[in-house]
């Protein structure tokens, strides 16, 4: 929103030449500084750097076009954002013990995620035992996932599930609330691993069919989900692996953007029109520790988005419009070094993803670089929102942030840059494309590199890593006292372990094979047919009694196997 020449303000030409004349010379002001998108940072920014007349096109009010203040009138005033926790260690009963502490101290909204075994579609029975529950929760019949949600208001909450393809997650969560007489269309939550566009990207560890078969079951799902459980966020676009992986604010935010637009092109393709799904999709972000930037990127991809949806997919319900969106504060700046210093990381992060304008958060622990964490620090993890919120008062002021010079400035910098990267994929071919070639892999490649030669150069200091660093040991001297450590990381008890496999083998022995045979090979034959909804072959299976393991073995012998398209 630059404007051409002076601001107009009686006598500020005169004292801005007397500012410029009093840090000449200054090689802190002189230095040139560009965040981590690569946008050059100025020294001061004035009101020759924004333009009052846009005010209305660019920026607006809270809940209307283009969004840039946030997608809901009254933000975080009225609508306070949703604090939640990944919890994911263990067993299922672990699991529901942690949820139910973390309950008592506050925490609104559940996260359910599963075990490593389990996002690469596989039963805890058909690997090492060794990695069972030590990076997510042990979930492979809906057996499980009821006393995963015992005692717990499922029912009334929205639910996060980390659910990749072929979504057998959420399908056990149906069964549930189908035992217990819960009608679906009260169920409200997320498929929040449903963008499998990201994981061929920059996640190359879950669970993976052939791309074709990707696509035809996360449009199968999107389209059942909505016809049978409308309240739900059947697609959830994630910004996150790519940052994580290594991109820029800026390359995540467009990637994500890009990503979208890809998946709502396969969705109208079969039929849908942009209005009937978009108000039920929903971005998942990485909040890193680069303040401004950070919140810029959030104002600039609310507003970017917002056009793209009406004048790229013809969409006319500002519902479509509006980039909802939950953040999670971004483990990659976290350090096994003085890892007390995360808590500060966290709440910068934390706060950057809140004045950006997040609907949801969740909060690392300190210990996050470390391993799952432990009670303790959960805890401070969950303290940390609650001490924003009710302490610090951040949420007394819908989008506070607005106006500033700098911030303003910068989101429209940020804007030009997340447009770059969307217009480079749409060149492409679209993100589907772009990932084919690897382009997207070669983007996020040379940024992580970057960054990296960054902190070994010592032009980013990492505190307790490559600047500030406390020795430890016992030698002399009171600066060589040892650093204070969080606890061991937390392993699950091996015989919770060995009870959780004896009752997968038991719940193996009661399975009435006749109906799940049949439904499992009603969901091989439906891959086809194009008239048929894989998905809702998915719940049928899960609905019969078949495990994770089993659905995903047939899901991966009908649609073909997938691999990384490129290594990085």
């Amino acid at each position: 929103m630059s404007a051409a020449g002076g601001p107009g303000i009686p006598g500020y030409d005169e004292a801005r030449a007397r500012w410029e004349q009093d840090v000449a010379g200054d090689p802190g002001v002189a230095a040139e500084r560009r965040n981590l998108s690569g946008v050059p940072v100025k020294a001061l920014y004035g009101p020759e750097d924004v333009d009052p007349a846009a005010y209305l096109e660019q920026l607006g009010f809270p809940g209307q076009a283009p969004y840039t203040r946030g997608v809901h009138a009254t933000m975080h005033r009225g609508r306070p954002w949703n604090p939640r926790l990944v919890v994911g260690l263990g067993t299922p009963a672990d699991y529901n013990a942690r949820m139910r502490e973390l309950y008592r101290l506050g925490l609104t909204g559940l996260f359910v995620s599963p075990c490593n075994s389990h996002l690469r579609g596989y039963d805890a029975d058909e690997v090492d035992r060794e990695l069972l529950g030590v990076c997510g929760t042990l979930i492979d019949t809906s057996e499980d996932m009821e006393r995963s949600l015992e005692g717990l208001p499922f029912d009334q909450e929205s639910v996060s599930i980390g659910d990749t393809a072929p979504y057998t997650l959420t399908a056990m969560y149906l069964k549930v609330a189908a035992d217990r007489g819960i009608p679906w269309h009260t169920l409200a939550g997320t498929t929040n691993q449903s963008d499998y566009l990201s994981h061929y990207a920059a996640l190359h560890m879950f669970f993976r069919v052939a791309l074709p078969g990707q696509k035809r079951l996360l449009v199968d799902h999107v389209e059942w989900m909505r016809r049978n459980v409308p309240r739900w966020n059947p697609l959830s676009v994630i910004g996150q692996h790519y940052q994580q992986a290594g991109a820029t604010p800026a390359e995540a935010m467009g990637l994500a953007l890009s990503a979208a637009l890809q998946h709502s092109r396969d969705l109208m393709e079969r039929g849908m029109a942009p209005d009937d799904f978009l108000p039920r999709l929903s971005f998942f972000f990485d909040a890193s520790i680069n303040f401004f930037e950070e919140v810029a990127k959030f104002r600039a991809g609310r507003r970017i988005w917002s056009r793209l949806v009406a004048d790229r997919l013809g969409a006319s319900d500002p519902r479509s419009q509006r980039m909802r969106f939950h953040a999670q504060t971004s483990g990659a700046d976290l350090t096994r070094q003085q890892p007390l210093n995360n808590i500060a990381r966290v709440a910068v992060q934390a706060m950057a993803g809140i004045f950006g304008g997040l609907q949801s958060l969740h909060t690392d622990s300190l210990d996050e670089a470390i391993g799952s964490p432990t009670v303790d620090a959960a805890r401070v993890a969950v303290a940390t929102q609650h001490i924003l919120r009710h302490e610090a008062h951040l949420d007394d002021v819908i989008d506070p942030l607005a106006g500033s010079y700098y911030v303003e400035a910068l989101t429209d910098a940020m804007e030009e840059r997340i447009m770059a990267v969307v217009d480079a994929i749409e060149a492409e071919g679209g993100m589907a494309a772009a990932l084919e070639a690897g382009t997207v892999q070669q983007m996020i490649g040379a940024s992580s590199l970057a960054a990296q030669e960054r902190i070994e150069s010592g032009e980013q200091i990492v505190v307790g890593v490559n600047g500030f660093t406390v020795p430890e040991g016992d030698e002399e001297g009171a600066s060589a006292r040892p650093v204070l450590q969080v606890p061991a990381p937390e392993r699950p008890d091996p015989a919770k372990i060995d009870a959780y496999l004896e009752r997968l083998s038991a719940f193996r022995a009661r399975q009435d094979r006749a109906r799940v045979t049949a439904a499992l090979d009603a969901l091989a034959r439906s891959f086809d047919d194009p008239g048929e909804n894989t998905y809702g072959r998915v719940v049928d299976a899960i609905m019969n009694g078949a495990t994770h393991g089993e659905v995903c073995r047939t899901v991966r012998e009908a649609a073909g196997a997938g691999e990384p398209l490129v290594m990085l």
